[in-house]
């Protein structure tokens, strides 16, 4: 089949529109998630409530966020990207009014219903954005395409801190989530208008036509094939080495990354090292810097110069680790608290944190494209629970805000991070000499 060159230019042209306006609805997704790490202590004195009842609020988005997971891939296999990101960008907004009126009600309660209702919008978003990379990018642009979307979500994280901190200095707790919840709602609208499901909607070739254009070999799978459900959860779940070594990976590390940039860090800062509220929002800004250069150099080390997922991981981990170690081994020390020097661990904790972007295109590859949707949402569950559950652990663990508190959950966050080098190399990948779950037509 030859492609009108006409047609193919507006579909590798198009892409990038929906790209974009979802990359802009995840930079408010990873606002959100990582508010905390910022303004806990402008929160607490605020509602006047204590370290658990702010590490709940915190943990409430990731809760919701975790348990939307399923349901997430699952309506984005069925309804699309278009629909499915739409209706819970709305959902976005309306958590934020909720969050708006707990200020303006003094009811911290409100608050943390307001985040939680955040949280079940957001995690209807990243989904849907991986299905459209899915659908509308080759293979090879898949993990480099994650990093830049990495990439934007963390200018978000970035947005999170200081900048968050300024907002709210300015305009005040309510105001603040009322702007927030008007600028989520005109993102959702450009959204429904100009977010598509497959190029076909817009009689366009699909990528997969493209690519077999330009190589000449036949189709093998088309994107716009669909899979029950139960079919789809049933091939991720019960695929052994090819899920669980990455899932139980991601737990740790995304859950550790969370527990230190949206939770503790700022806290930590300020109760041991003594660092003013402006300097803390610094250091948590680091984290979101090193993020938003470590995502897209990780998906290009991978696309293009290792050409290998695991390898990327591997790396990323081993030097994340030994961050923590660090991070733990000289909490507290004297020589140790500069702003230079704890900026320089703050960059670097984010930049190779931010490598466990790859672990999306790595679980891609194992199932078929009919089903992205889910096998991403079924992975995608266990980074936020892992992040919701540490931040719970860590609110109980830190009562007092002293450096032995600190210490203890710096500990478990590095073992936790020793036994997720083990789970990373006994992770698969497509290409290894380990089995990949068949696909339907292969079964017997």
């Amino acid at each position: 089949m030859t492609i009108e060159s006409e047609k193919k230019k507006r579909m590798l042209s198009y892409r990038w529109a929906i790209f974009a306006v979802l990359a802009l609805a995840y930079f408010f997704v990873y606002f959100h998630r990582t508010t905390g790490g910022a303004i806990s202590d402008t929160l607490q004195d605020f509602f006047g409530v204590g370290t658990a009842s702010v590490a709940l609020l915190a943990s409430a988005y990731l809760y919701a966020y975790t348990l939307m997971q399923i349901p997430s891939g699952i309506l984005t296999d069925k309804f699309g990207p278009r629909k499915a990101a739409t209706i819970f960008i709305f959902l976005i907004a309306a958590g934020s009014i909720l969050s708006a009126a707990s200020a303006a009600a003094d009811n911290f309660t409100l608050m943390i219903v307001g985040k939680f209702i955040i949280g079940i919008g957001a995690a209807v978003v990243y989904i849907p954005i991986m299905k459209v990379l899915a659908v509308w990018y080759r293979k090879n642009e898949f993990a480099s395409m994650s990093g830049i979307l990495l990439l934007v979500g963390n200018v978000g994280g970035i947005a999170a801190a200081t900048p968050m901190v300024l907002l709210m200095d300015g305009l005040g707790i309510q105001n603040t989530y009322i702007f927030l919840a008007v600028v989520t709602v005109v993102i959702a609208g450009l959204c429904w208008l100009i977010v598509r499901n497959h190029p076909s909607e817009m009689e366009l070739p699909g990528i997969e036509d493209i690519v077999s254009e330009e190589t000449g070999e036949p189709v093998t799978e088309s994107t716009s094939a669909k899979m029950g459900t139960v079919e789809a959860l049933r091939m991720t779940f019960a695929s052994g080495r090819n899920f669980w070594p990455l899932a139980i990976w991601f737990f740790f590390m995304y859950g550790t990354i969370m527990l230190w940039q949206a939770s503790q860090a700022g806290s930590f800062y300020k109760s041991v090292y003594g660092f003013s509220a402006g300097d803390a929002g610094i250091m948590v800004t680091m984290v979101g810097v090193g993020m938003v250069c470590g995502c897209p150099i990780a998906g290009r080390l991978s696309d293009r110069y290792f050409h290998s997922r695991k390898k990327v991981i591997l790396i990323g981990t081993l030097l994340y680790t030994c961050l923590w170690g660090v991070i733990w081994a000289t909490a507290g020390k004297g020589h140790m608290g500069g702003i230079a020097i704890q900026g320089v661990i703050n960059f670097l904790f984010g930049f190779f944190g931010g490598f466990f972007v790859v672990a999306y295109a790595q679980i891609k590859e194992l199932y078929p494209i009919a089903m992205a949707g889910t096998s991403t949402a079924a992975l995608n569950l266990f980074p936020f629970a892992g992040g919701a559950i540490l931040i719970t652990i860590a609110g109980f663990m830190i009562s007092d805000k002293t450096l032995a508190e600190f210490q203890n959950v710096w500990l478990m966050a590095f073992l936790m991070m020793v036994a997720a080098c083990v789970c990373a190399f006994l992770s698969v990948e497509k290409g290894s000499d380990e089995k990949i779950w068949p696909l339907p037509e292969e079964e017997d």
